[in-house]
């Protein structure tokens, strides 16, 4: 599950929880890369929430969507060759976005999640009701094109997730006349940490360590954090790095970069909580939700300074630092890792941050008076 559809799952639930009647239109793909149908379709209920599932009508090929988005983002081009960029983006389930056309009448509002794909385009134009996006977006070649002036042209309101996120899309986008929010997502504090003795025999963890959880990608920075932390480990042979979520590259078999796979959220809340610092090395976040689970657990974030979002949360919250280059990964982190009373004031400094911003009572708060305005323009 991708970053997006677990935010989209969290609110749903919380709503639901609120006493709103939720239905969650969705595909039956679990895989971003190919859009291969995996879920039955169909209908069913989880957590309160109603879950309606439809087919994929046409897998994707990475390797041709993506040899076609390269020459779309260089090449002058038609709106026909971006409508056909979109399917090709998927998730292309047509059925989807007919039944959200027929059936939007049952419903008072609708909240569309990320800008980026097939169902949201589709579905904005098909939905008249009241509508709002969640636009999940950084600054990406795909944000450019003249698609897209469609997608910000049709939602009646705007949840961003960071103010990062609100500058670049109001520079970029005719909003003013729109209703907007910095909302983001709440982040759920665990209410139990397992202990850590066991915690450290299960996974033979004898030696302080940061950590990496997340997709494991080249295009979630990945392959530069091995890197960096390779040359970093030449001076600081005791810190090892951890890597959990699925494993999408090769990492290289060095006794200081360890991956441990899947792991359930109570031991990755305990991982968190006993890393030195968590490192987010993606080039392209608009919230990153384990930077502020690591920050609710009072561990400081070393975040890729190209992020701006991040950057926003180490500044704004005084709870991390960032690097651009080699030069300053290696140095940030050996001052997070040797500067006990700095580690301690940000993280912190980094709990505050997120109890003040990303809590459910401030996020749900926020997401009732968007759900009322929707509703009032009915």
């Amino acid at each position: 599950m991708g970053g997006s559809e677990l935010h989209c799952r969290l609110v749903a639930e919380r709503l639901a929880r609120r006493g709103y009647d939720c239905t969650v239109f969705t595909t039956t793909a679990q895989d971003y890369i190919t859009w291969k149908n995996e879920y039955p379709p169909g209908d069913s209920f989880l957590n309160q929430v109603m879950i309606r599932r439809f087919p994929i009508e046409r897998e994707r090929n990475i390797e041709e969507f993506n040899h076609f988005s390269d020459w779309i983002f260089h090449n002058s081009h038609s709106h026909e060759d971006e409508q056909r960029w979109m399917e090709q983006q998927g998730p292309y389930s047509p059925q989807l976005v007919e039944a959200l056309a027929k059936n939007q009448g049952d419903y008072d509002a609708f909240i569309f999640f990320t800008y980026l794909y097939f169902n949201t385009y589709w579905g904005l134009k098909v939905v008249s009701r009241p509508k709002a996006l969640v636009p999940t977006a950084h600054d990406e070649p795909a944000l450019y094109l003249d698609i897209m002036k469609e997608v910000f042209n049709s939602p009646d309101a705007f949840v961003f997730n960071t103010l990062a996120e609100k500058r670049m899309l109001t520079k970029l986008f005719e909003l003013q006349d729109k209703y907007q929010d910095i909302v983001g997502v709440g982040v759920d504090l665990p209410e139990a940490i397992p202990d850590w003795n066991s915690m450290r025999r299960k996974y033979g963890l004898f030696r302080p360590f940061v950590l990496y959880a997340g997709r494991i990608e080249p295009g979630k920075g990945c392959q530069e954090l091995v890197d960096y932390f390779l040359e970093f480990v030449r001076q600081n042979p005791d810190i090892e790095l951890i890597l959990i979520g699925k494993k999408l590259m090769d990492l290289p078999h060095h006794p200081q970069v360890r991956y441990l796979g899947f792991v359930s959220p109570e031991d990755k809340n305990a991982l968190m909580k006993h890393a030195l610092v968590t490192i987010h090395p993606s080039h392209l976040e608009s919230l990153c939700m384990a930077a502020l689970e690591s920050l609710a657990l009072g561990t400081p974030i070393l975040i890729q300074e190209k992020t701006e979002p991040l950057r926003d949360h180490c500044l704004q919250g005084q709870a991390g630092l960032y690097f651009a280059n080699q030069q300053e990964f290696v140095q940030a982190l050996e001052l997070l890792v040797t500067e006990n009373r700095l580690r301690q004031r940000l993280g912190e400094n980094g709990q505050r941050y997120v109890a003040q911003n990303y809590s459910w009572e401030v996020v749900l708060a926020k997401y009732d008076k968007i759900i009322e305005y929707l509703a009032s323009r009915d």
